[in-house]
């Protein structure tokens, strides 16, 4: 399995095959508790790096999830739509939220390794 690349914003981007599969950290989903919905993005849309473009509510907020990195939307997990709680059961897995064809894999490789993320992770607590 490839290595999982995180953001400050508590997203993985897992790079497979020239397409990068976007998620929410365990992190994320343990500070958000129980989730009950995702909005996800339509496939063929552009998205820049930094642009909320899904939203996942939970018993206790809803937040946006961001593009780590600029490019076209592929896909979106439509699992998630009758399972939402697939991101608190598989945040790194089968709780994906979409895929994007990047317009540049070197943005993922600026991306913070899991130690990295982890460090940050526990400085936010």
């Amino acid at each position: 399995m490839a290595e999982l690349k995180y953001t400050k914003d508590h997203e993985w981007v897992r790079l497979e095959g020239g397409v990068a599969t976007i998620g929410i950290t365990d992190h994320a989903q343990t500070a958000l508790g129980d989730v009950v919905f995702v909005d996800l993005p339509e496939a063929g849309r552009d998205v820049a790096a930094g642009e909320a473009c899904a939203v996942v509510e939970s018993v206790k907020a809803a937040s946006d999830v961001y593009a780590p990195i600029a490019g076209s939307i592929v896909e979106s997990n439509q699992a998630l739509a009758d399972d939402p709680a697939l991101v608190n059961s598989a945040p790194t897995t089968e709780g994906w939220f979409f895929k994007i064809k990047p317009a540049d894999e070197a943005e993922i490789a600026a991306l913070m390794t899991e130690a990295e993320y982890q460090a940050f992770a526990d400085s936010q607590a």
